[in-house]
């Protein structure tokens, strides 16, 4: 059987398991094994063995378990109240006025969060019934929410950077430095979004709540003074080469312990609920990462990769011919699969190929997490929109709809950084690392 024949059985076994229900990490591993059992000399058994221990054990995937830790102790404060109270008198003054504050508040709880969905949930609740109460249209406060909402992913610390610097060998540090001034601009484009549409409709924008004095403005915005302080901490502690991304992790974990019990919010049932909550996602996490280790250390023996890297190559595409065609091919693999498990699927595949063009791995691993930002926004498998229409019990094609401009402007934002790399490159080339 040849290599097409090869890849098509595999993918093939690997949807039918997929679609039995069983769970994705064991899924990969099952197709793993087939693999190596009928296409490759080594013992399939053994192979999974050592390769399951070695992606479980890295030292470097601790950072994961901390971040994602971190978010779930805040998502258990009054975080989301105290942040809109501190933002909501900045924003009036903007066109589209406090649409604006699920654009800044998503931009702000990324920075403690690492998860898009928890952003999108945290904000969300925050949001949806303060600025439905004001009279904003639905559609904008729903499709502004599920955009920004992302930026959870792209916004250090990232779940799904620390996966792909642990699937790539690509310093987590670095990557985290690196999606900070993409995330920025993704924000400010959002945001840009949103002013261009107030001025285009003036009429559908509510009028503006009473205008605070400077001095009340600034006495409101002390409920932003906690949070602030925890990201600058954790960032600043990478960026200066203090701390590696594991060390800030547990950092924040702390920081976030002391904000929860500053707040009063710090009982034994909340730190239950998020060593719960956080367990319970890293484990389904770790469970895919190690099977789809299984699954590229399969491919490899198979030589799948290797020939599909010669393929490409053969059919003399440009570096950014290639880029377009690869973020087709993940818009449509996350119509069907999550973020997490996209990366480690088609790392092992990808990465060959990607560094036979000459892309620097840093700044793929940034354009890698904006084209699986897009997905968290395409139905049937857009996991803000799942949380969405659990939050408003609108339909999933409608949250889609309203979240459509969301979704060209991050395709105009992979547009920027690939002619100017230097929105993703130039803080990690400043570290001290």
């Amino acid at each position: 059987m040849g290599d097409v024949g090869i890849a098509a059985l595999l993918i093939v076994a690997l949807f039918l398991l997929l679609g039995t229900g069983v769970w994705i990490g064991l899924a990969l591993m099952g197709v793993a094994w087939v693999g190596m059992e009928l296409f490759s000399p080594r013992p399939a058994g053994d192979a999974m063995a050592v390769t399951v221990w070695g992606a479980s054990s890295s030292w470097t995937l601790t950072a994961l378990p901390l971040f994602v830790w971190m978010g779930e102790i805040l998502f258990r404060t009054r975080l989301s109240e105290d942040m809109f109270r501190g933002l909501a008198p900045w924003m009036n003054g903007l066109p589209g006025r406090l649409l604006h504050t699920n654009v800044v508040g998503c931009t702000l709880f990324a920075a403690v969060s690492g998860s898009s969905a928890a952003t999108c949930a945290t904000i969300g609740k925050m949001t949806l019934p303060e600025l439905a109460r004001r009279g904003y249209p639905e559609h904008m406060v729903i499709g502004t929410l599920a955009g920004a909402g992302t930026l959870g992913l792209l916004i250090p610390p990232s779940i799904i950077m620390i996966v792909y610097g642990v699937t790539a060998d690509v310093s987590i540090a670095k990557l985290f430095v690196a999606g900070v001034l993409p995330g920025l601009l993704l924000a400010l484009l959002f945001s840009g979004y949103i002013i261009a549409w107030a001025l285009l409709n003036p009429g559908r924008v509510p009028a503006a709540d009473s205008r605070l004095s400077l001095g009340r403005r600034l006495k409101e915005s002390r409920h932003l003074i906690p949070v602030v302080v925890l990201i600058a901490f954790v960032i600043a502690s990478i960026y200066a080469g203090v701390a590696t991304a594991t060390e800030a992790a547990a950092l924040g974990v702390l920081g976030a312990l002391a904000l929860a019990a500053a707040q009063g919010a710090l009982s034994w049932r909340t730190f239950v609920d998020s060593l719960l909550g956080a367990t319970r996602l890293f484990c389904m996490i770790a469970l895919i990462l190690a099977g789809a280790a299984f699954l590229t250390l399969a491919m490899g023996y198979m030589g799948l990769p290797r020939h599909l890297a010669q393929w490409i190559g053969s059919l003399g595409l440009t570096q950014f011919e290639l880029l377009m065609a690869l973020m087709v091919f993940y818009i449509l693999l996350g119509c069907f699969l999550d973020g997490i498990s996209m990366v480690v699927l088609t790392m092992g595949v990808i990465l060959p190929t990607v560094q036979a063009a000459g892309i620097d791995l840093l700044w793929f691993g940034v354009f890698i997490v904006i084209v699986v930002e897009m997905a968290q926004i395409t139905p049937p498998v857009g996991f803000n929109l799942f949380v969405l229409q659990g939050m408003t019990g609108r339909q999933l094609t409608w949250i889609a709809r309203a979240a459509a401009p969301m979704f060209v402007l991050m395709v105009v934002a992979v547009l920027l950084i690939y002619a100017f790399p230097q929105i993703v490159t130039y803080l990690p080339s400043r570290m001290k690392l």
